[in-house]
């Protein structure tokens, strides 16, 4: 049942439709006892009939409201107006569905958002509370970081009628198929235990964290499949492409930290939600950096940050050559100055933190930095010294962190 502007639900008055999904509608509203805007979700009616799980939601409802944490949704009041409803926190931003409907995150972001979520379920494990429908659609991004949404709600279906309901429903966001025909839906981040019947607990959650986690970084579903039933089998008994191979510049720790939250065995996944966030934060700090992908750096060679003004940069490299010998005899070393500018109609990226600095090739022939073209495409851009255009490379949409092989 859809809700016009000006309905009202008690002290709330309904003013637009945001969305719908398979635990009900979601409308923007104002309480007009507080003069503030909140979101009011109301329920699907099938809910109130069942009065041994209306109390059951009623119970883990007040135990949501009970705690607060700056990424998760604060959930206001519950109530009922001829039909059950939820007033929450208004969040305005995208979800992370929608963010990754563009491309996969850079690592360094993905740890961060990775870190908010890892403690935002770590707050509620800890308070009994298990999310159960963990998802991209589940998660919204506001300038503060991210958002966990609809905490607990999964536990007003049966756990029988959780697998029932992911199996013909569709998140609103993703009613789509990937370009290679892959299906997406809710039970794609479900634990093999919630698809087998089973009681889910706190590591049902860390599983589908390490299935968005995985996603965040790499732009790909961890599990997917053309059918249903081929991507239940996948959940159930394959693991999913390595991270390195879909995303080279994510640091090989993280890869360990994922895989440890996609252990089909429960016992082999990462117990605690807080220890996950630790030990992406190590990483963030960059606990990893024996082990990060290899950028390959000459030898007491620093790469520079370097600077530009708004609308064009400059770059003055010191090119020291090496003693030219002649006789034998060693000659000064020649200071070689130049003064580099971007192509017109382009801007560099390199002071953005996914953006990466200019880097110089091994043998000192030419540059690669990040850039975005007069149609706003970020492309990866090389200009060798001895020319006198840089050019884009084909292929590199959204590309960040360049770097040299060896052999320039």
């Amino acid at each position: 049942m859809s809700l016009s502007s000006g309905t009202k639900l008690g002290p709330y008055e309904i003013v637009s439709p945001v969305g719908a999904g398979g635990m009900g509608e979601v409308y923007r509203a104002r309480d007009s006892r507080l003069d503030r805007t909140v979101a009011i979700k109301v329920l699907p009616s099938h809910h109130s009939s069942d009065s041994a799980l209306r109390q059951r939601f009623e119970r883990e409802a007040r135990t949501i409201s009970k705690f607060s944490h700056p990424n998760i949704c604060t959930l206001h009041d519950i109530g009922t107006h001829g039909l059950d409803y939820l007033v929450m926190e208004y969040i305005e931003g995208d979800t992370l569905e929608q963010r990754l409907s563009k491309g996969p995150i850079a690592p360094p972001q993905a740890l961060v958002y990775g870190i908010q979520i890892a403690d935002a379920l770590d707050k509620a494990h800890r308070a009994g509370i298990i999310h159960r429908d963990l998802k991209p659609g589940n998660v919204m991004l506001t300038k503060s970081g991210a958002k966990l949404l609809d905490f607990g709600l999964a536990k007003l279906q049966e756990e029988v009628s959780v697998m029932a309901a992911a199996l013909t429903e569709m998140t609103v966001e993703t009613k789509r198929l990937t370009t290679e025909g892959m299906l997406v839906g809710t039970f794609q981040y479900m634990a093999p235990e919630q698809l087998e019947g089973k009681q889910p607990d706190a590591r049902s959650d860390v599983f589908a964290f390490g299935a968005v986690l995985y996603e965040m970084v790499s732009g790909k579903p961890a599990f997917g499949g053309k059918t249903k039933a081929s991507m239940i089998a996948a959940i159930l008994s394959s693991e999913p492409p390595p991270l390195s191979s879909v995303q080279p510049l994510a640091p090989p720790a993280l890869e360990r930290v994922i895989k440890q939250c996609l252990a089909k065995d429960p016992d082999e996944r990462w117990q605690s939600a807080g220890d996950i966030a630790r030990e992406l934060k190590w990483i963030a700090e960059g606990g990893s950096q024996a082990s990060a992908p290899a950028q390959v750096i000459p030898h007491r060679r620093k790469l520079r940050y370097l600077p530009w003004a708004t609308a064009a940069f400059a770059v003055t490299l010191a090119i020291v050559f090496g003693a030219l010998l002649a006789n034998r005899t060693p000659k000064p070393q020649p200071l070689i100055r130049a003064l580099i500018l971007p192509e017109e109609n382009t801007t560099p990226l390199i002071t953005q933190d996914n953006a990466g600095p200019v880097v110089l090739a091994p043998d000192g022939s030419a540059l690669a930095y990040v850039a975005t073209d007069a149609h706003g495409q970020i492309l990866l851009w090389v200009r060798k010294l001895n020319e006198v255009h840089a050019r884009p490379i084909t292929g590199t949409d959204g590309a960040n962190f360049p770097f040299w092989s060896g052999d320039s």
